[in-house]
């Protein structure tokens, strides 16, 4: 089950890190993933798991042969094995036999079972899938094909197909991850662990489009001062080179530095060198001398 998400980060953590006690049976029941009384039969290998999570993270391993590796094909599951009385039968919330409910939250088009319903789950007919965080809270944007928050209706930034591609960073799917994701200002989307990580290297560039991914205008400021007080040698001191800002597109014929470059047009020095001469930008290593 996957989360919509809101500009910053989704609100709903996916998953449940530890097992439940089923106060009727006393026994342990669901997986890591989710709080469910049944395990499932997978279509594609005929084998029984947890979850479809379960599924993945084992037929797709380092111990399985490239060649046999896979992921379940969540929507044509079709068996479901009850965990008090492992008796197999037909997809549904209850069990034919014990009667024990498999489930708090069920849903027949994808295959879903959780007891956790504290995350709120629905299902999105756009999506094709289940998602958290309560269908009130969230609208589905048609050209980004995927559910953000309502807060995020008229402020964000569409870009078609945001989440139906690999994270930027760690190529990870994002449509159906597990993770917190984010939206990015350009309107890229990225887990939101990868832009930490990539903040605490001093990345500040979307790894998509390279546009600024948070305002950057007390760091240009301090490059101002930077760029100031280190003159260029007398023979640097005409050259003249032409730049392209990745943030806001403007070309612009600017004097050469060795440390950075300033976009004429909005100032920013998220720019590169297009002629002129050795290639000059604002690099992560300049990043670091100015913090």
């Amino acid at each position: 089950m996957e989360t919509g998400f809101d500009s910053q980060k989704d609100s709903d953590k996916l998953g449940d890190a530890t097992s439940a006690m089923d106060p009727a049976s006393e026994k342990i029941y669901g997986c890591s993933h989710y709080r469910r009384r049944c395990k499932i039969r997978a279509p594609c290998c005929n084998e029984i798991f947890d979850c479809r999570h379960c599924h993945n993270e084992i037929k797709n391993s380092s111990e399985t042969d490239p060649r046999d590796q896979h992921d379940i094909p969540r929507h044509e599951v079709t068996k479901v094995i009850c965990s008090r009385c492992d008796m197999e039968q037909d997809v549904q919330q209850n069990c034919i036999n014990c009667g024990v409910c498999m489930g708090k939250y069920f849903c027949a088009v994808c295959k879903f079972f959780d007891d956790d319903v504290s995350k709120i789950p629905y299902h999105c007919d756009e999506c094709g899938i289940c998602r958290t965080g309560g269908k009130e809270n969230y609208f589905h944007c048609k050209r980004c094909g995927c559910c953000y928050s309502k807060s995020m209706k008229d402020a964000h930034h569409c870009v078609e197909g945001a989440m139906h591609h690999d994270c930027p960073v760690c190529f990870e799917f994002l449509f159906d991850t597990m993770k917190d994701i984010t939206a990015l200002p350009c309107g890229h989307t990225i887990h939101l662990e990868c832009v930490n990580e990539m903040q605490r290297h001093c990345r500040y560039s979307c790894p998509v489009c390279l546009k600024s991914i948070c305002d950057m205008s007390k760091f240009w400021k301090r490059l101002d001062q930077e760029i100031a007080a280190t003159p260029m040698p007398e023979i640097y001191k005409n050259k003249m080179v032409w730049i392209l800002c990745n943030d806001c597109g403007a070309n612009s014929c600017v004097q050469f530095h060795i440390l950075a470059h300033k976009c004429m047009s909005c100032k920013s020095y998220n720019t590169r060198q297009i002629q002129g001469g050795p290639a000059a930008s604002c690099s992560s290593d300049m990043a670091k001398k100015v913090r």
